[in-house]
């Protein structure tokens, strides 16, 4: 028998995103999912069928979105020696090539706008400028993600470092308890793209919604670690000190300073939330049952 459900297909399928959208929508099974990587000989993932493309060739893209309803996109900021805004257009301009009927950018809050140029923040402002162009293709339906801070960067680039004290911990350029990181677990995301998929009249037309599940501080995440048997402390450092600690730390302090200014999402995040809260097919994760599962205390790192 056919399978006549519509196909979606989700870029960078084996990464965290690409990984949390594909898992949400095989569970939801409302549609077909194909995974786009570039390297399909090596996906093992549980998608229906998988495609080989790569953003910096927008004729595998369109040969990868042929036939597709929908196309969930993004751009990679690391890995790569082609421009985020320059991705974006080559995913876009193929999907309207393959006459894709519903889009999905995962972006976030255009920083140099909205700091009126005060922090710059590329890995934010370049997928934002993407937006204006998935706005002009003509998409029957189009949509606007915005992934949180994940939790899941406890696990790899935030995990708990050793201190000079000797304790274990976090070095930041921002006051510990500036409450001001819209954050949530990246298998969230997968829930609310689902939804969108579902409900494009509700969705579908350039609505912005977000998968964060809480608005927090790094010292509501070390309470709440050390509430489970951790002990993770804080040390805070000027900016310009934090800068110069590995490359590309310039621009994670911009980011964290962008963020004490104006959060994460900006000031409509909330609005965001909520939209996306509305029609997810999955709840959202606290941090603090999140934690319980992936960084009980005593675990190895």
């Amino acid at each position: 028998m056919s399978d006549s459900r519509p196909i979606i297909a989700v870029l960078g399928a084996t990464g965290a995103q690409g990984g949390a959208v594909t898992r949400a929508l095989v569970d939801n099974g409302a549609f077909r999912v194909r995974a786009i990587t570039r390297n399909p000989e090596s996906y093992s993932g549980p998608a229906d069928e998988v495609a080989q493309a790569d953003l910096a060739d927008q004729a595998s893209l369109v040969a990868a979105f042929d036939g597709a309803y929908g196309v969930f996109a993004l751009s990679n900021f690391v890995g790569t020696e082609l421009d985020e805004l320059t991705q974006g257009r080559h995913a876009v301009d193929a999907a309207a090539s393959a006459g894709v009927r519903h889009f999905v950018w995962s972006t976030l809050p255009n920083v140099e706008e909205i700091s009126d140029g005060a922090f710059d923040v590329p890995h934010f402002t370049n997928k934002a400028k993407v937006d204006a162009l998935v706005e002009a293709a003509n998409f029957e339906y189009f949509t606007f993600v915005e992934p949180p801070f994940y939790f899941e960067n406890f696990e790899t680039v935030l995990a708990p470092q050793p201190l000079p004290d000797g304790g274990q911990g976090w070095v930041l350029p921002i006051p510990a308890d500036a409450r001001v990181i819209h954050a949530g677990s990246i298998e969230d995301l997968g829930g609310v793209i689902a939804g969108i998929f579902n409900s494009p009249e509700s969705a579908g037309a350039g609505a912005y919604l977000s998968s964060a599940a809480e608005l927090m501080s790094f010292a509501d995440f070390a309470e709440i670690l050390n509430s489970q048997g951790h002990d993770i402390s804080i040390v805070e450092v000027p900016p310009a000190v934090y800068a110069g600690f590995y490359p590309g730390a310039d621009e994670m302090a911009q980011m964290m300073n962008y963020w004490v200014g104006h959060n994460y999402l900006g000031h409509e995040g909330e609005e965001h939330i909520n939209a996306a809260r509305a029609i997810s097919t999955t709840p959202s994760t606290s941090f603090t049952s999140w934690a319980q599962s992936h960084m009980p205390a005593g675990k190895a790192s």
